[in-house]
């Protein structure tokens, strides 16, 4: 059979035609008719005469002779079993061919689950690390990040934007104004131990015997999510007040008007807590220190400071109403911590102390959500995301730069697909999220603002945040956490999974690769997690939860922090959730079953 007949086929039945010859069955249509046209002719199970013969039936009757009958009469004319051999064949072939289409289609109202048709999407991982080095490349000239409602974070929209128009996607870029915090400078965090016995000025040319300690910004400290600005210098001789590990109510009342210093186990008492305690007791300032978290793993012995967000609600309403805009906020290292607190804390004669926080937070900035669209011919949508936007401090290679490339390559082959394929029957929609970094701004406005189409129309989203495996299995695990919250959906990633580990075995037997159900009501030990771009697609949508996949990643030590750097990326570690979900992109465009 040529090319141009076996063109007419569809993949399904190319497909039946491969496995019927023992061939395989992956790859595209074009690579498929291929592997048929070059192999031997298909053989038919039965000659042509059998079905198109038109002899005629002669029959003896009681009355005498035969003769040759009408079709009208054949159709009169008992037929009695043992003695009609042709009847037999007939029912033989009905029962063969009944039971050959039970076995081949299984369908479900006999008990059979259906079989569904999976071929794996490419991933082309060169590509996929060209695109996360192009978005690190657009971040801040001085601390790298692309913080959401900066110059950086609009260029990194427009360069989405592009990216998808240019696959032949219809672009939208959709933009909302929010509250966020902005580092309008680079901060100053010293401390100066006076000469003379405390007589003498910090700096000039008249300080004799002083000494002044300077705490690097990014390394030694790092301004927390939603903080306000300060400026106090070394003559305001401003106060300390040690708060402990920031359980201790009685502590707070008594810092009034000085800069609080938290140290301890952060997940005892979040930044929201602490932020909210120093605005109701008006305290000048905050310090908090890291002592807990990724320790000895990254940078030495040190505890490496991270940048965490507060919740803006929350501190609103526990400052009366608005932000406080005047109580500057940072976290430091444990080394620089404990710097501190042989200077400040713990010295008879405390250090005096610089901080000057140049921050604006009490502001609405325009962050972006970049969209590309194919359109299907039913309203059926299934969008794949991830947040573009960073940590201020930092490049984000693998928080969130991992998920925006892989989004962006998996945009990429589905849109080959379906320039091979034809109009997909979903609309298939790939976007990115500004302002999750700071409460998930992007996704909730976006959520919001097309809340009654995602409520009736809205199939599957898929969130790829941190889908990334750090290169150093040895020392950081290799794991993959796949995750969904609808027992069906998670049945075809399972599935889909199965069938890369047979194909990509080169790659899959590399990961551990885990799979959760989480399909309990909000609130509940099982539910889909609020920690990402998928909590409002999943919760926000008026009452009805809606159906979200994602993936998490494991050793990435460097979360949030200023080593969040390209040097340990992963590229191949993005095939393997991108290409299971991007297999299932391809087959709910094309299949409204599924």
């Amino acid at each position: 059979m040529d090319e141009t007949m076996l063109s007419q086929y569809s993949v399904a039945e190319l497909k039946e035609l491969l496995r019927s010859k023992g061939l395989p069955v992956s790859g595209r249509k074009a690579e498929l008719i291929a592997r048929l046209s070059d192999s031997s002719p298909i053989q038919k199970p039965f000659n042509d005469e059998v079905f198109t013969s038109k002899k005629s039936i002669s029959l003896e009757d009681d009355d005498g002779p035969t003769g040759d009958l009408t079709f009208k009469q054949r159709m009169g004319v008992q037929v009695y079993g043992p003695l009609n051999v042709g009847a037999i064949i007939a029912i033989a072939m009905a029962v063969i061919m009944v039971t050959a289409t039970i076995l081949v289609f299984k369908p479900t109202w006999l008990g059979f689950e259906r079989q569904y048709d999976y071929e794996l999407i490419d991933f082309d991982q060169d590509q996929a690390r060209n695109y996360a080095q192009d978005l690190v490349n657009l971040g801040h000239p001085d601390w790298e990040g692309r913080m959401s409602g900066t110059i950086e974070e609009t260029n990194t929209s427009q360069y989405i934007l592009d990216k998808l128009q240019d696959m032949g996607y219809t672009p939208q870029n959709n933009e909302f104004q929010v509250p966020m915090h902005h580092v309008n400078s680079e901060p100053s965090f010293r401390l100066c131990v006076r000469g003379l016995g405390g007589n003498s000025p910090c700096e000039g040319i008249f300080a004799p015997g002083s000494q002044v300690t300077s705490f690097q910004h990014r390394s030694d400290y790092v301004i927390q999510g939603f903080s306000g600005q300060s400026e106090y210098m070394f003559n305001e001789e401003i106060s300390v007040t040690d708060l402990g590990n920031g359980t201790d109510e009685s502590l707070w009342q008594t810092a009034t008007g000085t800069i609080g210093y938290v140290r301890g186990d952060s997940s005892k008492v979040g930044n929201t807590e602490l932020y909210s305690n120093a605005a109701i007791n008006d305290l000048a300032g905050l310090i908090s220190v890291n002592k807990n978290y990724n320790c000895g793993k990254i940078e030495g012995n040190d505890c490496v400071p991270i940048f965490k967000g507060t919740n803006y609600d929350a501190l609103v309403e526990a400052n009366g109403g608005s932000l406080p805009s005047d109580i500057p906020f940072i976290s430091m290292s444990k080394d620089a911590g404990d710097i501190f607190e042989t200077m400040v804390i713990n010295s008879t004669e405390p250090a005096s102390i610089e901080l000057i926080i140049d921050v604006t937070n009490d502001q609405e900035r325009s962050i972006y959500v970049p969209c590309g669209t194919i359109e299907g011919r039913t309203s059926e949508v299934v969008i794949a995301g991830a947040h573009h936007d960073t940590v201020y401090h930092g490049q984000g290679a693998v928080d969130d730069t991992s998920g925006t490339a892989s989004v962006l390559e998996m945009a990429r082959q589905i849109a080959e697909v379906i320039n091979q394929t034809g109009t997909p029957e979903r609309t298939i929609r790939f976007c990115t999220w500004g302002g999750e970094e700071e409460g998930l701004w992007g996704s909730r406005a976006y959520v919001a603002q097309m809340q009654s189409s995602l409520r009736e129309n809205l199939r599957l989203y898929i969130n790829l945040d941190m889908n990334h495996v750090d290169s150093d299995f040895a020392n950081r695990g290799n794991s993959l956490q796949l995750f969904t919250n609808n027992k069906d959906d998670y049945g075809h990633i399972v599935r889909i999974t199965d069938l890369y580990k047979q194909e990509r075995s080169e790659i899959a037997d590399k990961y551990d690769i885990q799979f959760s159900l989480l399909d309990g009501a909000q609130g509940d030990p099982d539910q889909m997690p609020c920690n990402s771009d998928h909590c409002p697609f999943v919760y926000d949508l008026g009452g009805k939860n809606g159906r979200a996949a994602v993936c998490y990643g494991s050793g990435s030590w460097e979360y949030h922090t200023y080593l969040d750097t390209m040097d340990r990326f992963n590229e191949e570690s993005l095939s393997v959730s991108s290409t299971v979900y991007g297999t299932y992109i391809r087959l709910l465009a094309y299949d409204l079953d599924a």
